[in-house]
C-alpha cells in the first residue's frame, strides 16, 4: 500500500515543481499587473512656453508613447511610412500576401473565435488536483512538432535551409 501511495504522490510532487513560464495565462498575483503599466517619455522643458500646442482633453499627450510608431522604427521603417500607406518597394509583397483576399476585421474575428474555442475547451477543466498548463491543455491538438515536421519535409525532398541540419 505504501508503494502505491508513493507511486501516486511522487509524480504529483514532481509535477508541482514544473516551470510554466509565460504559458500560464492566469495571474496568481494579488497586486497590480506590471505589464499593464505603460511607461511615459521623460518630461522636457520646451524652448518657449508660448509655442506649446493647445491642450486637448482626452487626447494623447506629448509624453505618451506611440506603440505603432515605435514598432515601425524597431523594424527599420520611418515614422512617416506608417501614415503614408504602403511604400512603393512593398507593393508587390502586399499584393502577393493578399492575393486570396483580405478580411478587414481579422483581429476581432480571431479574438472572438479564440475566446469561444478556449471557453468550449475549458468546460470540464475547472477541477484539477495539480496545477496544469491551460494553454497547452486548450491547444494541444494544434501544437506543431518542429523537428518531426522538418523531417517530413526533408523526406518529401523539400529544401529546409533555415532548419537545423539533419543528423
Amino acid at each position: 500500500m505504501r508503494f502505491v501511495a508513493a507511486l501516486v504522490l511522487l509524480p504529483l510532487a514532481l509535477g508541482a515543481c514544473g516551470n510554466t513560464g509565460l504559458r500560464d495565462i492566469r495571474s496568481s498575483a494579488k497586486g497590480p499587473d506590471e505589464f499593464m503599466i505603460q511607461p511615459a517619455k521623460s518630461l522636457q522643458q520646451p524652448d518657449s512656453y508660448t509655442t506649446l500646442p493647445v491642450p486637448t482633453p482626452g487626447q494623447a499627450n506629448l509624453t505618451d508613447r506611440n506603440a505603432i510608431a515605435e514598432g515601425v522604427l524597431a523594424f527599420g521603417g520611418t515614422p512617416q511610412s506608417n501614415a503614408e500607406g504602403i511604400p512603393a518597394s512593398d507593393v508587390a509583397l502586399v499584393q502577393q500576401a493578399s492575393r486570396m483576399g483580405v478580411t478587414n476585421n481579422i483581429r476581432q474575428e480571431l479574438a472572438e473565435t479564440d475566446a469561444a474555442f478556449r471557453k468550449r475547451k475549458a468546460r470540464f477543466t475547472q477541477i484539477k488536483i495539480v496545477p496544469t498548463d491551460r494553454y497547452d491543455q486548450a491547444y494541444k491538438r494544434q501544437i506543431l512538432d518542429a523537428p518531426r515536421e522538418a523531417a517530413r519535409w526533408r523526406r518529401a525532398g523539400a529544401r529546409t535551409p533555415s532548419a537545423p541540419p539533419a543528423e
